[in-house]
């Protein structure tokens, strides 16, 4: 049987699930002897997938894990790096997943020094070297082809999968557990994301700033997701918008905590300028709890037409949005009930079979 080695290394945020979602795939398909390298700390976590796993304690992101990740995978038929970071110096097949560029397309990242010295220089390299290329959007692969001149026949589109955790729970209840977890009152309009400015939170502000201006609706707004160099400017335009009682910011939360957020809201708002992918749209709707967002990026392309759009650089067009959705029960149940049809087509088992088809590829099978 080929030997494939999977990078297992980042397992939180969506990178994280997308990364367990396919080894899950690749779990229940049963085609390949997988080989996991990972942290110590994730060791215990990937133990009940009953694959090998090889300790890689080396940070992501640094010049070390060029040398000891293609170390740790000699004598594999393939490497799978489920990110841009991929050790360009293996001699063996590589295959990588590139999920987005916004290090190349965000304006504000694009100035960063990480940007500069590390993330558009391995973009460009890791899309020269790998033998192929997974992305997430036809959007995400239009992109690559563009900025990265990599030939369109190099790139995969592979959809993200809704990982288990992630089902409909009764509303009340969900609803319930969420105001106890984070000591809240009342309705919620839900944001899961990161707080980089490609997600845009401080046009949510502004939109939700009109919203309550208005009067119409009694909602608070509930941030799920950090951003160390986000926050702080994050907060103050929430304090400065008058919006000290009326958002609650959440950090983290368990896989738990994230679906009762998601089942107990009545709204999730993805305001994102850029996005490869955007699964909070996914979950939310596999939640069935109806989704607004962004007419930007791939996200009309997630969404089709179980979504509410909006310009994300326009207040009164965000603002709207939610309205419309929140102040029309027939629209909130229409949106609903697409968005759960909408979710079925986006399976673990589809995602992993979508990836070995081009593993076999690459590891000399038909």
């Amino acid at each position: 049987m080929s030997t494939l080695v999977l990078d297992a290394r980042w397992l939180s945020t969506g990178l994280g699930t997308y990364t367990l979602n396919l080894i899950r795939g690749l779990r229940q398909s049963g085609e390949f002897d997988v080989r996991l390298l990972t942290l110590p700390k994730y060791r215990d976590r990937l133990r009940q997938f009953d694959y090998e796993i090889t300790i890689a304690d080396v940070p992501i992101y640094s010049i070390r894990e060029q040398f000891q990740i293609a170390w740790a995978a000699q004598g594999s038929d393939l490497l799978h790096v489920p990110h841009y970071n991929a050790p360009i110096m293996r001699r063996g097949k590589l295959v990588v997943t590139i999920h987005d560029l916004t290090h190349i397309l965000d304006a504000t990242q694009r100035r960063t020094l990480k940007s500069w010295v590390y993330a558009q220089p391995m973009l460009r390299l890791t899309a020269l070297r790998a033998d192929h290329i997974f992305t997430v959007s036809e959007y995400s692969r239009r992109q690559i082809t563009e900025h990265l001149g990599v030939d369109a026949g190099k790139v995969t589109v592979v959809y993200n999968a809704i990982g288990p955790h992630i089902f409909p729970e009764p509303r009340d209840e969900a609803r319930a557990r969420t105001q106890q977890a984070f000591s809240f009152d009342g309705p919620y309009i839900l944001f899961v994301g990161n707080l980089k400015p490609s997600k845009n939170v401080a046009g949510l502000l502004k939109a939700f700033s009109v919203v309550k201006a208005r009067g119409r609706i009694p909602h608070r707004l509930l941030v799920i997701g950090d951003d160390t160099t986000g926050r702080p400017a994050t907060m103050r335009l929430a304090q400065q918008l008058g919006l000290d009682g009326a958002v609650t910011f959440v950090a983290s939360v368990s896989d738990d905590q994230l679906r009762y957020a998601y089942c107990g809201a009545d709204l999730t708002v993805m305001p994102s300028f850029e996005e490869g992918f955007g699964l909070p749209i996914l979950e939310s709707m596999a939640c069935g709890t109806p989704v607004t967002c962004s007419d930007s990026a791939s996200l009309p392309e997630i969404g089709g037409p179980a979504a509410e759009y909006f310009d994300p650089r326009d207040a009164e067009s965000v603002a709207a949005a939610i309205e419309a959705v929140l102040l029309s029960s027939d629209r909130w149940s229409e949106l609903q009930q697409l968005g759960l049809q909408r979710a079925t087509g986006f399976t673990c088992a589809d995602f992993a079979q979508r990836h070995c088809a081009v593993y076999r590829r690459f590891m000399g099978e038909t």
